[in-house]
C-alpha cells in the first residue's frame, strides 16, 4: 500500500497540520501581555487544542499497536512500525511542551491579575465619594467586559467543538475504510481456500480412477500399454529432433 493510500499517513498529515497551527498560536500567545484579555482567550484555545491533538495521537498509537501484533498481515515492516512510534512520541512531546508552558503562564497570569485586583480594591480615604463613583463605573465596565468575553469564549468553544467533530468524523471514516479493506481481504482468502479444497478433491478423484484402471488391467495389458507408450515416445523423439 502506498503512503498516499495508507490511513496512517492521512491521519498523520492532519495531526501535523494541527500541531503547526498550535505552535503558531503559541508563539502569538507568548507575545501578548499576561493581563491582556486576548491572552486569556488564547490560553483556553491552546489548552483545548492540546487535549484534542493528544487524543488523536493516542488513537494513532492504538492503531500502531494493533498492526504490531501481526505486521505481515498488514504488510508493514518492523522498521516502519518503529518509525511510526517515534513520530507519535515526538508529536506528544511537542504538544506536551506547549501545554506545560501555557499552564505555567496561566498560573502566573492569574497571580498577577489577583494582585492587580486587590490593589484596585484599596479604599481612598481622602476622596470617598469619588472613589465610590469610580468603583461603580468600574463595576459596570467590568460586567460589560466580562459579558463580552464570555460570549467570545462561547463562540470560540463552539468553533473548537466543530473542528473536533470534523476530526473525529475523518478518523472514523479512515477506520471504516480499514475495516472494509480487511473484510475484502478475508473474502479473497476464503475464496482461495475453497478453490484449493476443490482442486484437492479433483486430484484425489483422478488418482483413485488411475489406481482402479491399473488394478483392473492384466499383466499383458500393462505390457501392451508400456510398449505403446514407448513407441509413441520414439515417434515423437524422431519428429522433434530429425525433422
Amino acid at each position: 500500500m502506498s503512503k498516499a493510500q495508507d490511513p496512517f499517513y492521512i491521519v498523520k498529515e492532519e495531526i501535523q497540520e494541527s500541531i503547526d497551527k498550535l505552535q503558531s498560536s503559541f508563539h502569538q500567545w507568548e507575545r501578548i501581555r499576561p493581563d491582556d484579555e486576548e491572552r486569556g482567550r488564547l490560553t483556553k484555545e491552546l489548552l483545548a487544542n492540546c487535549e484534542s491533538i493528544e487524543w488523536q495521537v493516542d488513537e494513532l498509537d492504538k492503531a500502531i499497536s494493533v498492526a504490531a501484533r501481526d505486521p505481515s498481515w498488514y504488510g508493514i515492516e518492523e522498521v516502519e512500525l518503529e518509525s511510526r512510534r517515534r513520530w507519535t512520541s515526538n508529536a506528544r512531546t511537542q504538544v506536551g511542551n506547549v501545554k506545560k508552558a501555557v499552564v505555567a503562564g496561566k498560573e502566573n497570569g492569574n497571580t498577577s491579575s489577583a494582585m492587580h485586583r486587590e490593589l484596585m480594591r484599596l479604599p481612598n480615604s481622602h476622596q470617598p465619594g469619588r472613589s465610590n463613583l469610580y468603583s461603580a463605573e468600574d463595576n459596570d465596565g467590568f460586567i460589560a467586559s466580562e459579558s463580552d468575553r464570555q460570549m467570545l469564549l462561547i463562540k470560540q468553544q463552539d468553533e473548537e467543538l466543530d473542528e473536533l467533530s470534523a476530526s473525529v468524523e475523518r478518523i472514523g471514516g479512515v477506520g471504516l475504510s480499514i475495516h472494509e479493506e480487511l473484510l475484502a481481504q478475508e473474502k479473497i482468502i476464503d475464496e482461495l481456500g475453497n478453490e484449493m479444497d476443490s482442486t484437492t478433491n479433483r486430484l484425489d478423484f483422478v488418482q483413485k480412477k488411475v489406481a482402479m484402471v491399473m488394478k483392473k488391467a492384466s499383466a499383458k495389458g500393462q505390457c501392451m500399454m508400456i510398449l505403446f507408450l514407448l513407441a509413441l515416445f520414439i515417434i515423437l523423439f524422431i519428429l522433434v529432433f530429425f525433422t
